[in-house]
């Protein structure tokens, strides 16, 4: 299958790190030393995961104007505004498109992944020609600023993916493989990062254990899916990994011994958007990539979950 076209939104709101030194106390030297932020969107008072991920398919519609022919809507979040009508369903409402399939998954931040992998399974049983993807999280909406180990963190944004079954332009993106997983069993994962919107909301206790597993599952699954496709390191042109951290980011581009500026981030200026982090980083790049490259999207997301895609141009 093929991406065709992809594009993100940002809400206008800008978060500067200046933000935090008064309100708690954190410096931006501090913050930047342990995460690599310097600052982060935020959504404003009207806006939603549904709002932000139509906002990214009008993105869309700029290059990519016809939308009629889309038969599957998938999306993914694992920070709903509604658990019913959802962004899946609103998307389909906003372009009017009945009766066709519209779900919706979380696997927390590997959940771009397993949704990219959902339509493989479409394709393959010839239920789908050509899906919609829609990546939204609205990670201040449950997150306690005034908390000082991970209350910085999180930003919101959306991204809007077209994927065909056949190619439909020259310069489309060939999805090899995908392969994804959960490790549960690995490390603390149902404590480590938790969304308990009735107690607590969104929080990070045990970032350690997080920060080891991601780099260790992320570098371990680059170089698999590379071994899977006859490749090895040198035949990377560019890295995505889940945009959590900097620190964790630059951890598996030292594990991997691969040139720094093959990996893509955006987490700097965009904090940890969820699900929807590496997509906007290639909706960032998609450009940039040309003919011949090999690009590897890597996440790591809590719970834990996990998942490696392999792109060719």
């Amino acid at each position: 299958m093929y991406i065709s076209a992809v594009s993100h939104y940002l809400p206008e709101v800008v978060v500067p790190n200046s933000h935090f030194e008064e309100l708690n106390g954190l410096t931006s030297d501090w913050i930047i030393e342990r995460t690599g932020i310097l600052e982060r969107r935020k959504a404003s008072a009207d806006e939603n995961t549904n709002t932000m991920a139509v906002e990214a398919i009008k993105n869309l519609q700029k290059d990519y104007s016809d939308l009629s022919d889309v038969d599957l809507i998938v999306a993914a979040s694992y920070t709903a505004y509604d658990n019913i009508v959802t962004i899946a369903h609103h998307a389909q409402f906003y372009l009017g498109i009945p009766e066709i399939p519209a779900v919706m998954l979380s696997s927390a931040c590997s959940s771009f992944l397993n949704a990219m992998e959902l339509v493989e399974g479409y394709f393959a049983m010839n239920k789908s020609k050509k899906a919609l993807v829609l990546l939204s999280e609205h990670n201040t909406a449950y997150n306690h600023e005034e908390n000082t180990k991970f209350g910085h963190l999180w930003g919101d944004g959306a991204v809007a993916l077209i994927v065909s079954k056949e190619k439909i332009h020259e310069d489309d993106l060939k999805v090899e493989q995908i392969i994804t997983g959960g490790a549960a069993t690995a490390g603390v994962a149902i404590e480590a990062v938790n969304l308990k919107p009735f107690d607590g909301g969104l929080s990070m206790p045990n970032g350690r254990d997080v920060f080891i597993n991601a780099c260790n599952y992320m570098s371990k699954m680059t170089l698999r899916i590379l071994s899977d496709n006859g490749l090895d390191i040198n035949d990377l042109s560019y890295l995505i990994t889940h945009q959590a951290n900097l620190r964790i980011a630059r951890n598996v581009v030292g594990n991997l011994d691969l040139p720094l500026e093959k990996a893509l981030n955006n987490i700097q200026y965009l904090g940890n958007t969820g699900c929807a982090g590496s997509g906007i980083v290639l909706s960032e790049n998609i450009k940039n990539i040309k003919e011949g490259d090999n690009v590897v999207v890597t996440v790591f997301g809590g719970g834990y979950s996990y998942g490696a895609m392999l792109l060719k141009k």
